[in-house]
Parts: structure tokens; sequence; C-alpha cells
């Protein structure tokens, strides 16, 4: 069962064939295969990337230098 990286609620939201929505802090997930894309739904409509905040650490084991 899918579960909200940012409140770690499991009331999620179907919206897409790889899309889903938070109902306990409103934010989007994108799921690609193992890869998870955080969002913010702004009052407009658009999206705006999580990703630096939630996979930080992920991201910088990537970039260590040798």
């Amino acid at each position: 069962m899918l579960r909200c990286p940012n409140c770690n609620s499991k009331d999620i939201g179907k919206i897409g064939s790889h899309q889903f929505y938070c109902w306990g802090c409103f934010i989007e997930l994108t799921v690609n295969g193992d890869k998870m894309s955080v969002y913010q739904v702004e009052e407009d409509g658009t999206l705006s990337s999580l990703d630096d905040l939630f996979f930080e650490e992920e991201m910088s084991q990537l970039h260590v230098s040798p």
C-alpha cells in the first residue's frame, strides 16, 4: 500500500494512471516504476516540485565526489 512520504497517511487517491493525491496533506505524487516525484498543488492549479525537499539525501548520494 502506498503511503505519503510527507505525512505518512494511507489516505491516497488515484487521479491518473501513475498519479496519486494525498488527502492528508494535499500533495500530488507521481510514481513511475521505483521513482516517485512529489508536488505541491498551488492555488491556481499548477504543480511545484517538492523533490528537492523529500529526496535531497537520495540526490546527494548520486552526486558524491570520488
